[in-house]
């Protein structure tokens, strides 16, 4: 009841004492549950269904128990926060889009199969359908409702209800690209940190390659906190894996380059855990950063880092500037209900020291000396095979992406 009590009054953060809710079935009901769903009625879903099924069904979006419900929608989108069982952080809805055809065909089930390609790859228990009202949807979660928003665009060509319930997932979901073996669940991340010693977690959430700019943010990072006397403060480097736009670098270039930049020493190999978050990218800005951070808390991490800009992009129609204000991730982070296990660590400001050939904090004092070099000038040297400033990038890592901006791939993404 003490418990409960500090709980209910956000004393004590439900994370620390609640265990990660992990929706897979277990090994030794699976053949019985796939067999089930063998014989029930089924939807089939997309790429980014399912990638919102795996988020789902390894724990991250905890105390969820499936799609949401129109009740848990509500929350969500009025009150970024599911509500129900004290309150915890929920700013994106996670939610099942279906046709009008599968809905009337699926109103009366009590169960449903989701197939992906075909294969059963969870059961829906008591499932309940309601409208999907995308515009609203969309001006609550983005704060705008442009079709050149690119996952703007996936809701408005998705189904017209949505269908939430109770999910089982039919075995963990795995995508042989190579890559798996990074796709550490957050029991398994906690597992790892406990292995490791770790007294503090610190997580950095990221969908661009790493230079040297960024290390010098998670290396400054770890400097305070063993300073503020932890002795194994451990990072995670948590790549998003979901669905990204098509001008962001790929998932496997970037672990590439995220594993030389380790393999160079520019972070240290003993204390960071490299793995991959499931999660599909919204580009809902301020909205999004939350749950970017809610669900590393979930990994046992009690510090994040922010940057700026976090989960932004250019608006779509001219002149093209940010959607949200640079600031404003970070400010409304440190303010966000919901995270009260995490410390948010707010970005310093890094540029290329033209004097210190380095990655160094910005001194406004100094503002001659610094060089602030953008992502369409990185890509612009990578392209045309020239090197950029010594100290922006460890050389390694930089041929990683001098490789693929000068591939025939990187043309069609972009």
């Amino acid at each position: 009841q003490i418990v409960e009590i500090l709980q209910t009054n956000e004393i004590l953060p439900r994370s620390v004492v609640e265990k990660v809710i992990d929706l897979t079935v277990p090994e030794e009901s699976l053949e019985k549950a796939v067999a089930e769903a063998e014989d029930l009625p089924s939807v089939e879903i997309t790429k980014l269904d399912l990638q919102w099924l795996q988020v789902l069904g390894e724990g991250w979006a905890s105390p969820l128990t499936g799609f949401m419900r129109e009740r848990e929608f509500l929350q969500c989108q009025h009150f970024n926060c599911l509500l129900d069982d004290g309150v915890t952080n929920q700013s994106v809805p996670i939610v099942l889009p279906v046709s009008t055809e599968d809905k009337e065909k699926l109103a009366s089930c009590k169960q449903i199969t989701l197939r992906y390609n075909g294969v059963a790859k969870a059961i829906i228990r008591d499932p309940e359908f309601y409208e999907h009202r995308k515009e609203e949807r969309c001006a609550r979660q983005f704060g705008m409702f442009n079709d050149g928003h690119p996952y703007i665009k996936m809701i408005n060509e998705s189904g017209d209800w949505l269908v939430g319930g109770d999910v089982e997932v039919l075995g963990r979901i795995v995508w042989n690209d190579g890559l798996d073996q990074y796709r550490l669940t957050p029991n398994q991340l906690r597992a790892k940190f406990r292995e490791m010693h770790a007294d503090a977690v610190f997580a950095f959430q990221l969908r661009n390659p790493v230079h040297n700019g960024h290390a010098l943010l998670m290396n400054d990072c770890k400097r305070q906190l063993v300073e503020r006397g932890f002795e194994k403060p451990v990072l995670l480097l948590h790549p998003l894996g979901g669905w990204t736009k098509d001008d962001d670098v790929p998932l496997g270039v970037r672990m590439e380059q995220h594993k030389a930049i380790m393999d160079e020493g520019v972070l240290d190999p003993e204390s960071t855990v490299l793995a991959i978050f499931p999660s599909p990218m919204m580009y809902a800005g301020p909205t999004e950063v939350q749950w970017h951070a809610k669900a590393r808390m979930s990994t046992g991490a009690n510090f994040y880092i922010v940057g700026r800009d976090p989960a932004g992009m250019p608006h779509p129609s001219p002149p093209k500037q940010d959607i949200y204000e640079a600031t404003h991730g970070g400010k409304v982070l440190e303010m966000a209900p919901g995270l009260t296990q995490l410390e948010i660590i707010p970005f310093k400001v890094a540029a290329y020291d033209k004097k210190a050939q380095a990655m160094a904090f910005f001194d406004p004092h100094r503002r001659e000396d610094f060089d602030f070099i953008s992502g369409t000038r990185m890509r612009s040297l990578a392209k045309a095979g020239e090197m950029p400033p010594t100290g922006f990038m460890a050389p390694s890592a930089w041929a990683v992406l001098a490789r693929y901006y000068q591939s025939g791939a990187a043309h069609t993404a972009q």
